[in-house]
């Protein structure tokens, strides 16, 4: 059982930024794959961005060029990264941490981001 907990969501202005930030509770090998996905109040819950194990990344096209997704291995621990730049309103959602690990998937609690003047 792999534990997930995301932090680093918050409030922030219209072209501000953020940094979120996941924790995974053990060291993951093998092949997999780590994402953020989004969900906006009323709206389904959608793929951001993902990296792949062998360091691919995939973005949703609404925030190509502005968000940036990375991992680290670190202390024997997992990291995942969401370097949010030029935030929009549109962006407004609790941002859940996803690792997929053969038909294993695991779920963070979520961040919530709030993008308002």
């Amino acid at each position: 059982q792999v534990q997930l907990v995301e932090s680093g969501g918050g409030l922030v202005q219209p072209g501000g930024s953020l940094r979120l930030s996941c924790a995974a509770s053990a060291m993951i090998v093998g092949i997999y794959a780590m994402g953020w996905y989004r969900q906006a109040p009323g709206k389904q819950r959608e793929l951001v961005a993902v990296i792949s194990s062998g360091g691919s990344t995939n973005y949703a096209d609404s925030v190509k060029g502005r968000f940036t997704i990375s991992r680290d291995n670190a202390k024997n621990t997992m990291y995942l990264y969401l370097q949010m730049n030029s935030l929009k309103p549109e962006d407004t959602a609790v941002y859940y941490c996803n690792l997929q690990l053969g038909s294993l998937g695991y779920w963070g609690q979520g961040t919530q981001v709030t993008v308002s003047s």
